[in-house]
C-alpha cells in the first residue's frame, strides 16, 4: 500500500514514523455555504506540527492538484519526505494537508458512468467524433443530473471557502499558501476572497485565469508541440542511437509521418490493453524531458515493429494503468467525479459538435507531431445540466509568487503571465518542461523554503536537467 502512494523503498521507514506525527481530523461545512444553517458535509484534515514550537512562523497549506487530486497525506508526501530542502519547511511550519469536498476521506459521490465514449482505432474521423461528442454529452446529463444537490456545489469558489472554515477550526489568524496545478487556481481564489487570511503564498505550475476548456485545450497543445521541438533537437543529437533523423527538422517529419502511418493501419497488440494508432504516437511526442529518452525508443521500435507482442518501450509507457483507482488498502489520490463536475460548472465554453470539430481539425494541421492527441479536447461539458459558476478574482496586494515553468503544456508558460497581469504577483521561472517539479528539485525547493521563511525569493532556477 505504501508503495502504491509513490513513497520509494528506502523512505518507507520515514513514512511510518512521519505517519505517527500526522494528526488528523474532519471539518464540517455548509454544502452551500450560501446557506450555512442547512446541510453539511466534511472535510477531511491533517497536520504536521512544525517541529520547532519555538521558532514556529505558522502554517502552510498545501493545495492539491486535479481539481480532484487527495491532499490528505501531503504534508508528508510533498513536505516531510520530497527531500531535505523541502522537510526543512517543517521545521518552522505546521503542514496542512486536506481532501477538498468531494475527494478521499471527505463527503463525496460517484457518477453512475465514466465520461468515456467510444472509439475505434485508428483515423478520428468525423464519424467517430460524433460518437465520441455525443457518448459525452449523455455522460454528462446524467452525472449531472444523478445529484444535482451536491454535485452543484463542487466548486473552486466552496473548496476556497472550506479552507476558510479550516483555517478558523485550526485556530489559525492566516493561511499561507502552497499549491500545485489546479491548487494554484484555488490558491488564487482563496486569495481573492480573503485576503486578509492569506499570508505567503507560492503556486507551482500556474493555472491561467480563466476557466474555458476549449481555450484551455488549444493553449497547451501549442505549448506541447513547441517542447517537442526541443525533444526533436535532443533526439537529433543522437541520431546514432534512435535513427529518427539527423536534424530536429527531420524527426519531426518522421514523427509525423508515424502518426499518419497508425492512423492508417493501426496495430493491436495481444499484451497491451490500448490499440496503437496516431494519437498513441502523438502521446510520446508529448512526453516531457524526463522520458525523452524512452520516447526516442519507443519511436524508434514503432518504425520496425512486426510482432504479435508490444515492443518493451512501447509497453512500459503506454501500458500503465489508468490513474484513480487505488490500490487496496490505499487513500483514493483522485475523485474523477470531482474532477468532472468542478470542471464542468465552470466550464463556459460547452461547444457545438461543430465548433469542437473545427478546433480539432486545426490542432492536427498545424501541429503534426502532437495535435493528433488531444482529440476533441475542450468538448468536455456539453449537456451538462447545470448552470455555470465561474471564481471572481481580484488583484491583491500579499506576497504572491507564480512558479511558472518555461517550456511544459500542462500549465503553459504564457498563463503564468496571464495570471500575473490578472492578480499581481511575482514570477518565478523554471526553467524545465515538468509539471509541478519545483518543490522536486532541490535548488528550487530550497528557493521555495527560504521564501517562506524570509518572504524573498530568486528570479528562477534550472528545474529538472535535461537527460544526459
Amino acid at each position: 500500500m505504501i508503495r502504491s502512494l509513490g513513497v520509494k523503498e528506502e523512505q518507507i521507514p520515514a513514512f511510518r514514523t512521519e505517519m505517527k506525527r500526522l494528526q488528523c481530523g474532519k471539518v464540517s461545512v455548509p454544502l452551500d455555504h450560501r446557506d450555512p444553517t442547512g446541510r453539511t458535509i466534511d472535510i477531511a484534515v491533517t497536520r504536521l506540527a512544525a517541529t520547532n514550537q519555538q521558532e514556529r512562523l505558522g502554517a502552510v497549506a498545501v493545495l492539491p492538484g486535479g481539481p480532484g487530486n487527495s491532499g490528505y497525506l501531503d504534508p508528508i508526501l510533498r513536505a516531510a519526505l520530497r527531500n531535505e530542502e523541502m522537510a526543512r519547511l517543517n521545521e518552522r511550519y505546521d503542514i496542512i494537508g486536506f481532501d477538498p469536498r468531494g475527494v478521499g476521506y471527505s463527503t463525496k459521490v460517484a457518477c453512475p458512468t465514466p465520461p468515456v465514449g467510444p472509439q475505434a482505432p485508428g483515423a478520428f474521423t468525423k464519424e467517430t467524433a460524433r460518437k465520441v461528442y455525443d457518448a459525452q454529452l449523455a455522460a454528462n446529463q446524467q452525472c449531472g443530473r444523478s445529484d444535482p444537490a451536491f454535485l452543484g456545489q463542487l466548486t473552486t469558489t466552496n473548496v476556497a471557502k472550506d479552507l476558510n472554515l479550516v483555517r478558523t477550526a485550526l485556530g489559525e489568524s492566516k493561511l499561507n499558501l502552497l499549491g500545485f496545478s489546479w491548487g494554484t487556481y484555488l490558491g488564487m481564489v482563496y486569495r481573492s476572497q480573503f485576503p486578509q487570511h492569506t499570508g505567503r503564498a507560492f503556486l507551482d505550475s500556474v493555472a491561467p485565469p480563466w476557466t474555458d476548456l476549449v481555450r484551455h485545450t488549444e493553449g497547451a497543445a501549442e505549448a506541447a508541440e513547441r517542447d517537442f521541438g526541443r525533444m526533436a533537437a535532443w533526439l537529433a543529437r543522437r541520431d546514432g542511437l534512435y535513427g529518427l533523423g539527423a536534424t530536429a527538422a527531420q524527426v519531426r517529419r518522421e514523427v509525423a509521418k508515424l502518426v499518419r502511418t497508425y492512423d492508417k493501419s493501426p496495430k493491436t497488440y495481444t499484451d497491451l490493453q490500448r490499440p496503437i494508432d496516431g494519437s498513441a504516437v502523438a502521446d510520446l511526442a508529448k512526453l516531457n524531458s524526463t522520458d525523452w529518452a524512452r520516447a526516442g525508443k519507443a519511436l524508434s521500435e514503432l518504425r520496425t515493429s512486426t510482432g504479435t507482442t508490444a515492443p518493451p518501450t512501447v509497453k512500459q509507457l503506454l501500458g500503465a494503468p489508468m490513474m484513480g483507482t487505488p490500490a487496496p488498502g490505499a487513500p483514493e489520490m483522485l475523485n474523477r467525479t470531482m474532477n468532472w463536475a468542478v470542471a464542468c460548472n465552470e466550464d463556459d465554453s460547452r461547444p457545438s459538435f461543430d465548433t469542437a470539430w473545427r478546433t480539432y481539425q486545426r490542432l492536427v494541421e498545424r501541429l503534426p507531431a502532437t495535435g493528433r492527441g488531444w482529440g476533441l479536447g475542450g468538448a468536455m461539458c456539453q449537456g451538462w445540466p447545470l448552470p455555470v459558476q465561474q471564481a471572481e478574482l481580484r488583484r491583491g496586494s500579499g506576497s504572491l509568487v507564480l512558479g511558472g515553468h518555461l517550456y511544459e503544456f500542462m500549465s503553459a508558460y504564457d498563463w503564468t503571465l496571464q495570471t500575473r497581469r490578472a492578480i499581481g504577483g511575482t514570477v518565478y521561472t523554471v526553467a524545465d518542461d515538468v509539471h509541478v517539479s519545483t518543490t522536486r528539485v532541490p535548488e528550487c525547493a530550497a528557493d521555495v523554503v527560504r521564501y517562506f521563511e524570509t518572504g524573498r525569493i530568486d528570479r528562477g532556477c534550472p528545474g529538472t536537467p535535461l537527460p544526459s
